[in-house]
């Protein structure tokens, strides 16, 4: 994960970065969920299901769902 690289300008101004995808991704995860709970309504949502404890099994949705 320590391998950021820095990008620099012919002045060595950091003029950009690349970060290894994992750290990409953990970065737009949590872009998305901060976005997300910004709607109290959503934030409800999210945390309703993030507390469910019953559910069906994905065979059976996507059978529901004509999937």
């Amino acid at each position: 994960m320590n391998h950021i690289q820095y990008i620099s300008d012919e002045q060595n101004n950091i003029t950009g970065v690349i970060v290894p995808i994992v750290l990409w991704r953990e970065i737009e995860s949590e872009k998305e969920t901060a976005y997300l709970l910004k709607s109290a309504a959503m934030k409800k949502r999210l945390i309703d299901a993030k507390n469910r404890t019953e559910g069906i099994p994905f065979d059976k949705a996507c059978k529901d769902f004509g999937i």
